[in-house]
């Protein structure tokens, strides 16, 4: 048997990025907290997560595939940095990081995550998106 290489539904293709970005924050929350640090590096994995993703989904070359690239991209920035913000302050208020998260508001969370985030951090998370959208056409 031949494989189809009939292109995947969006909606699928929207679910498998939505998994993938939340999947890759998930693990760049674990590696912060191993580390004890940012760990900015690891958006270029989420990068090179949605490019896998937009490819294996077959979705038609192009400036909407690169586009998904990069938002899937920013989607697991921005969990995963709601995730550190929410799994260290929990850790100082005897809270587990997902009982944090929930009582995390989106003010506070912006604003440790400008003051966790240094200029070295936000060139990684640049990269990354660029690397997304050249991957990911």
């Amino acid at each position: 048997m031949t494989p189809s290489r009939r292109p995947a539904s969006s909606a699928f293709a929207m679910a498998m990025l939505l998994l993938g970005s939340l999947g890759v924050a998930a693990a760049w929350v674990l590696v912060a907290m191993a580390l004890d640090a940012q760990s900015s590096w690891m958006a270029l994995v989420a990068a090179a997560d949605a490019a896998l993703i937009v490819r294996l989904t077959r979705l038609r070359p192009g400036v909407s595939r690169a586009v998904l690239g990069v938002l899937s991209t920013l989607l697991a920035i921005l969990v995963a940095n709601w995730g550190i913000v929410a799994a260290w302050l929990g850790a100082h208020m005897g809270l587990l990081p997902w009982e944090s998260m929930l009582k995390l508001g989106s003010g506070f969370a912006l604003l440790l995550a400008r003051l966790s985030n240094s200029t070295a951090d936000l060139a990684w998370i640049a990269a990354a998106l660029v690397a997304a959208a050249i991957a990911s056409r």
